[in-house]
């Protein structure tokens, strides 16, 4: 049984109509089956039991014929001859020679086969049995009522009737006590759910669980998982970002106080560029806030796709990166070669942005940034190589943490940069590695990406 869609049902009203229909259904097929070969067989024993009397019989008045010339059996009567056997002796022109008690003076039927046969006797259905002698001088026709067998069958049906009713009630009490036991488990498990506040996310109970239930209790309690992860990311999200963001906050709140008492347009225009520098970083670490929120891995499922080639990434960048390399006193150097692979291109866009700012703000002058992409190994890879430096091996795991920076770092940043970096790989199934950079000090940052498949190269 389906239920109505989009309407309510019960799965356990649902159980119960299909299991009690299915018992009953069982029941009145097999008692059916039971009865129709029960009565067969009853009808066999009794033609069996009519042809063993008829024989005897015949045995008889052939012994009562050959010894003394005519039929000698005692008649006797009985209160109610129509519900008993009646039988008759004819001779070969069919006169009826000899009959009991109850048996008309006619002849009990007329062209009667040899054997069994059906036949009326007074409205009633009687079952006929007629055999004849060797010599074929003598018949005997041996007469039942089917009342005796309807007797019998009735009796045997009230029995089955009444036996299989008792059944049918104990099943009907053990599924109803069966299927009401599983739904006060999941009763259980719901009351448990329901009486949960919003904070409350623990497990709920597998103890006493259908085996069948348990996946989806345990799915609640994956769920609950999440959303407890969830939770203690956003709190620890807000209070990070809270005091983080005081930092640009105080300065910019600062440098107003200050500009209120400016002496002179040089001073106002002085304090004025620090203001910007201020609100910049300001909004810099929105920017970034928002970002590592988009990229949660507990908000989206994963990123879509597509067929791209990290050498385009870096063909878009190079002339900006040469620019600011010049800037700072740094040669920044491209070593460009085809990096197919499966990416979001805005994410991956920012992932590259992060880590060539990285290189560029924090190698001093005069130095290098090397940048590179290309296949190695089956997998594409995108590496930036500095000489600035570096990062101590203690510190290698935990820079990719929100929010943490190089004690002794002058150069203005969030701590996020490598935070976004690691999140936008582990989004593409990409591994990301630190090593040491150029002339024996500085940083190599490698991200190597999975490879497009074979035939999705080939098309490029």
């Amino acid at each position: 049984m389906r239920p109505v869609t989009g309407g309510r049902w019960s799965l356990r009203r649902t159980l119960l109509s299909v299991l009690l229909g299915l018992t009953i259904a069982l029941w009145a097929s097999s008692a059916a089956i039971v009865y129709v070969e029960a009565e067969q067989e009853s009808h066999e024993l009794f033609d069996q039991s009519l042809a063993e009397t008829a024989n005897l019989l015949l045995s008889l008045v052939g012994n009562e014929v050959r010894e003394h010339g005519y039929i000698k059996l005692p008649l006797q009567g009985h209160p109610n001859p129509e519900r008993y056997l009646l039988f008759q002796v004819l001779d070969a022109h069919g006169k009826v020679l000899y009959r009991n008690a109850g048996s008309p003076d006619a002849t009990l039927a007329s062209s009667l086969p040899d054997g069994f046969s059906w036949g009326e006797i007074g409205g009633q259905r009687w079952r006929f049995h007629s055999l004849w002698d060797n010599a074929r001088s003598l018949q005997l026709v041996v007469a039942e009522p089917i009342t005796h067998r309807e007797d019998i069958s009735s009796r045997f049906f009230y029995k089955i009737l009444a036996f299989g009713t008792l059944l049918v009630v104990l099943a009907a009490a053990v599924i109803w006590w069966s299927v009401n036991r599983v739904f006060r488990v999941l009763q259980g498990s719901a009351d448990e759910v329901a009486r949960r506040t919003p904070n409350d996310l623990l497990d709920v109970n597998l103890d006493g669980v259908p085996s069948e239930a348990l996946p989806l209790i345990e799915s609640i309690n994956r769920l609950f998982a999440r959303v407890r992860r969830t939770m203690e990311y956003e709190q620890r999200f807000t209070a990070d970002a809270a005091h983080e963001l005081r930092t640009p906050l105080a300065a910019i709140k600062t440098n107003l106080q200050v500009l209120q008492r400016a002496r002179s347009v040089a001073e106002r225009d002085e304090f004025i560029a620090a203001l910007g520098v201020s609100v910049d970083r300001a909004g810099r670490l929105v920017d970034q806030l928002l970002t590592l929120a988009r990229l949660d891995p507990q908000g989206e499922t994963g990123l879509a796709l597509a067929p791209g080639d990290l050498a385009d990434l870096l063909r878009e960048g190079q002339a900006g990166w040469r620019v600011a390399g010049a800037r700072g006193a740094l040669m920044v150097q491209l070593d460009i070669a085809a990096a197919p692979c499966a990416l979001e291109v805005d994410s991956v866009r920012m992932l590259i942005r992060n880590l060539v700012d990285n290189a560029l703000r924090y190698t001093p002058a005069p130095g290098t940034v090397r940048i590179a992409c290309g296949l190695e190994d089956g997998r594409s890879f995108l590496r930036v190589v500095d000489s600035g430096p570096g990062i101590p091996a203690a510190m290698q795991e935990r820079v990719f943490e929100r929010f943490v920076r190089l004690a002794g770092s002058h150069q203005p940043g969030s701590g996020l940069g490598l935070s976004i970096v690691r999140r936008i790989a582990e989004r593409h199934e990409a591994r990301i590695g630190l090593g040491p950079g150029l002339e024996g000090r500085g940083l190599t940052v490698s991200v190597d990406f999975p490879a497009m498949p074979a035939q999705r190269t080939d098309e490029r």
